[in-house]
């Protein structure tokens, strides 16, 4: 019984379309038909209900589904387990948040390059929610964020978290001394995107101290934060990580507080499904890349569970 056409079983089961299964498995519709009716001839049995916009697992198609899945699942294990990963081919799509791009993103990629080599990688950086939502809906593969997702058909897993500070230009002024609320927020306040962890609680952090007349400038670039904030516009709680070149040549300084700034988490969340072993291994692969990261800048950039016992149980909390 051919691999590939239960694959394309699986697939057309899960997507319920014959244009969006050719597109998922490059290929054509007349292909992906074509599959359909040969494991049916095989079988002896119809699998599926052919209707006007979707196709319906018929009865046996859906007893013959499981088995399938169970194939399909068995023999990827095969090919990861024994496999060379240099001669796996094929499309992964990968999201990331910017503070991600921003600090340990192109060593991952970089491993991934090498590791499998003939792996085509299409990027997209995008807020939490944004990317979240391409993952649920199978837009991607993959996605390196700061909440996990909920659904059955999602897999999490904690990779840690990237230490918040607050940071201001030199040329501001600003004293060593401990600063309130009040003092910050004579200053315009440069943040995320307007919703996010980060944006959230600079929200309930004024909220709570009555300052409720306090500019928040809310960006979705990374870069453009650290701009605005390198150029004294204003100042800004922000990853230590991905401000670090300007934090140590100076450009930046960080602020004594009065308050805990929450760091960053970070997740990692991928599709499961009968071909998820490719995305579940660049997931272990990226938490490997973040207790590198970690080790080599030290607590005050990056913090991630102590032990592999720590980071597997964080793999199974996080999982639904």
């Amino acid at each position: 019984m051919n691999v590939r056409f239960l694959e394309t079983f699986v697939w057309l089961a899960r997507l319920r379309s014959f244009r969006l299964t050719a597109e998922r498995m490059h290929a054509t519709q007349a292909a992906i038909s074509s599959r359909i009716s040969a494991l049916e001839l095989e079988l002896g049995v119809k699998l599926f209900e052919r209707g006007p916009r979707e196709v319906t697992l018929t009865q046996d198609g859906t007893k013959a589904l499981a088995f399938a899945e169970q194939i399909v699942q068995i023999n990827r294990a095969m090919v990861e387990s024994v496999g060379d990963r240099r001669n796996i081919a094929g499309m992964l799509r990968l999201g990331a948040i910017e503070s991600v791009v921003h600090t340990w993103l192109p060593e991952l990629l970089k491993r991934v390059r090498e590791e499998y080599p003939r792996l085509t990688l299409e990027l997209t950086s995008d807020t939490s929610a944004n990317l979240s939502a391409q993952v649920a809906h199978g837009h991607l593969d993959a996605a390196l964020l700061s909440t996990p997702i909920n659904g059955a058909d999602v897999g999490n897993a904690l990779l840690g978290s990237l230490p918040m500070c607050w940071v201001a230009s030199p040329a501001l002024g600003l004293s060593d001394e401990t600063l309130s609320e009040s003092e910050l927020a004579a200053f315009q306040i440069v943040s995320f995107a307007r919703h996010s962890q980060p944006h959230a609680f600079l929200v309930d952090l004024f909220a709570a101290a009555g300052e409720n007349q306090m500019q928040i400038n809310c960006l979705s670039s990374a870069a453009a934060i650290s701009r605005l904030v390198v150029d004294g516009f204003g100042i800004a709680a922000v990853p230590a990580a991905f401000v670090m070149r300007e934090i140590e040549s100076g450009q930046l300084q960080t602020l004594r507080v009065a308050h805990h700034v929450p760091g960053l988490p970070l997740v990692v969340s991928y599709r499961r499904s009968a071909d998820s072993l490719l995305p579940e291994s660049i997931a272990r692969l990226a938490r490997a890349i973040m207790l590198d990261y970690s080790l080599k800048h030290g607590p005050r950039f990056a913090l991630v569970p102590e032990t592999a016992d720590d980071i597997a149980a964080g793999f199974a909390r996080t999982s639904p």
